[in-house]
């Protein structure tokens, strides 16, 4: 149960983090037209040349990849605290 916990955590944290980094502009040096948002694959992509046609342009798998990726690194973080937390108490208790 405490391993369900863990993963429904982590997802929903993989989900918020990849949100968040759709807020900060990850866009090349150089790279003039358009500004790239998301870390580490760039996710969402806002057209400043011909905004008319549809500026703002998300890319579905690479937003898949970045939420399963914050979520893995969500619960391995997870799981080495719940580790250290429990080793340290022993540690404490001898």
């Amino acid at each position: 149960m405490k391993n369900l916990h863990i993963m429904v955590v982590a997802a929903v944290c993989g989900i918020v983090i990849t949100m968040l980094t759709g807020l900060m502009p990850s866009t090349p040096f150089g790279l003039v037209g358009a500004t790239w948002y998301g870390y580490p694959l760039t996710w969402l992509t806002r057209r400043v040349l011909a905004p008319q046609y549809n500026p703002w342009y998300p890319k579905d798998v690479s937003l898949i990849f970045d939420i399963v990726f914050w979520s893995v690194v969500t619960a391995i973080i997870m799981f080495f605290s719940k580790h250290s937390k429990s080793g340290n108490t022993a540690t404490q208790r001898r």
